[in-house]
């Protein structure tokens, strides 16, 4: 191979590993700034939820559109749509509402992106009939809160991409 050729697919593999590198380390903010927001609604604290929510936009801000791939883009829309709904509802039961749709395309952008640092678990509320994602095994339910904190089941483990 001429060294012209090989320098030219040296490149583009350095391109390509950075980028791929740069969508992991981006959406991992998403899902640490997601984490942060549906341990507050477990927690029953709205203006806490408010607070990390606005971090949670400013993770999802940061994502380069272009790193995102094109199938995943309308996704991607309704994810800053319904982070941007839970900073501005005027309380837990709306922020919990927009949490739901949040979490189905957080759900949706996770399993297709495949960037998770970390394992990464789905759980199931059957009273709520809802989805959601945790950094941990352990259920605290986001929907019902203190209420019914440990409401729910693990469905699915994302492993993670290394």
């Amino acid at each position: 191979m001429k060294p012209g050729k090989l320098y030219f697919l040296l490149m583009a593999f350095v391109v390509f590993v950075s980028t791929a590198k740069a969508q992991d380390k981006s959406f991992n903010g998403v899902l640490t700034a997601y984490f942060a927001v549906k341990n507050d609604l477990a927690a029953d604290n709205l203006a806490a939820t408010k607070t990390h929510t606005a971090e949670l936009a400013t993770a999802i801000k940061a994502v380069p559109a272009d790193k995102i791939p094109a199938e995943q883009l309308a996704t991607w829309k309704r994810i800053q749509l319904s982070a941007t709904r839970i900073g501005e509802a005027k309380d837990i039961d709306g922020q919990r509402d927009y949490f739901a749709i949040l979490s189905d395309n957080i759900i949706i952008a996770a399993k297709a992106l495949k960037a998770n640092a970390a394992p990464v678990y789905q759980q199931y509320c059957p009273m709520k009939k809802v989805n959601w994602l945790s950094e941990t095994a352990a259920i605290k339910n986001p929907f019902y809160g203190k209420t019914m904190l440990t409401c729910g089941q693990v469905t699915e483990t994302l492993a993670a991409v290394k």
